[in-house]
């Protein structure tokens, strides 16, 4: 019986990445997806189900969690918010969805419980990120900690984390090192046929690629 793991797989290079080191990793993937009224939604959608092509990925998950566009308060999933395009500032940024991977990892907890799985890998990354605070190695061990309290007693879920501490060009890095399609993947937080390069999001992946020596295969607006 193969040994299987559920990858949170948003569409963006550091889910895409998480996903290809699961498979490195000798495990049959479970792709979940999350469609929570995010501004590119239907964009990492296309993306989700282009790289679950190339991935061979035969089982996965569209999960619709409209309820983040109710509670609000990030720009992201509130279209009154401005996303920012000045540059990366210090603190939590306006793009924070509150207690998102908490409640993707909650969900994807769930799933894996169902399928016997015995990972769930995320590709958060805290080093060289936004600041958001559900993406640190500290969080992430507490959520494993409720998860396996939460579950039947014969459930053991490791949450793997392969990127945490990596930088942006590291991760540029590793996902050319593993042959990751990277034009499949989607990252900006604005646009949805040519990236903004503007978003801390862009700004982010742009660097990464500049820090790395390599060319970004995505379009960009005006480049």
């Amino acid at each position: 019986m193969n040994k299987k793991a559920i990858c949170i797989l948003s569409g963006g290079m550091d889910s895409t990445l998480a996903s290809y080191i699961a498979k490195n990793d000798g495990y049959e993937i479970i792709a979940v997806h999350f469609n929570y009224g995010q501004r590119t939604e239907n964009r990492e959608l296309k993306a989700f189900r282009d790289i679950c092509d190339d991935l061979k990925i035969l089982e996965k998950y569209e999960i619709d969690i409209p309820f983040f566009t109710q509670i609000g308060a990030s720009a992201l999933t509130d279209k009154n918010i401005d996303v920012p395009t000045n540059g990366i500032e210090t603190g939590v940024p306006i793009t924070y969805v509150p207690f998102r991977n908490g409640i993707f990892l909650s969900i994807t907890a769930a799933i894996a419980e169902k399928e016997g799985a015995t990972a769930m890998y995320i590709g958060v990354v805290q080093e060289d990120s936004s600041g958001y605070p559900d993406c640190t190695d500290d969080f992430i061990e507490k959520m494993k900690k409720a998860i396996n309290q939460g579950t039947k007693e014969d459930t053991h879920i490791d949450i793997v984390t392969p990127l945490v501490h990596l930088s942006k060009a590291q991760i540029v890095e590793e996902a050319i090192r593993l042959n990751v399609p990277l034009e499949h993947t989607w990252s900006c937080y604005k646009e949805e046929e040519f990236a903004c390069g503007v978003c801390d999001s862009c700004r982010l992946r742009l660097n990464g690629f500049k820090v790395a020596n390599q060319v970004d295969p995505i379009p960009y607006k005006g480049l």
